[in-house]
């Protein structure tokens, strides 16, 4: 599968989800998705963006928009982060790489001097007909609501 690209439409992507469902992009048709890419779930950056977004479900759902989020963590895991949370949006499980690989959001990162492939908080908004239109990668967790908010007012 090629990498999603702007201002190109999205591939239709399948993925298991909280809520005993899975997650067909294709499925959401006619509205906005906000989808963003975090390492782990209960971890404080990821549990501070989390938080950002389900502090903020209105102003998205005003503007016919639908948040997900996408880590490698088990679904399992997920539905207790997402109660632990209250977050009022899906998170979607993706332990074979194969959307964040389509997204591009697998780098090398480093840590504490050990190197390792991981996930790089990325966040991407795809139209209500399925194209790209905007994306931060390299997110800085207290700055990024704001920017996705912005974006989302243009619509």
């Amino acid at each position: 599968m090629q990498k999603v690209a702007l201002g190109k439409p999205v591939p239709d992507f399948e993925l298991s989800s909280t809520g005993n469902t899975s997650f067909r992009l294709s499925n959401h048709h006619g509205k906005n998705i906000v989808i963003y890419f975090y390492p782990k779930d209960n971890t404080p950056g990821c549990t501070l963006e989390a938080q950002n977004f389900r502090d903020h479900i209105v102003e998205f759902e005003a503007k016919n928009t639908i948040i997900v989020g996408v880590s490698r963590d088990s679904v399992r895991v997920h539905e207790g982060f997402k109660s632990k949370q209250n977050l009022p949006f899906e998170l979607l499980s993706d332990p074979d790489e194969s959307i964040c690989t389509l997204f591009d959001v697998i780098k090398l990162k480093k840590n504490f001097g050990h190197q390792y492939m991981g996930i790089v908080r990325s966040t991407f908004l795809i139209d209500n007909n399925g194209i790209l239109l905007h994306e931060w990668r390299n997110v800085k967790v207290k700055e990024h609501l704001a920017q996705v908010l912005n974006e989302i007012n243009t619509l």
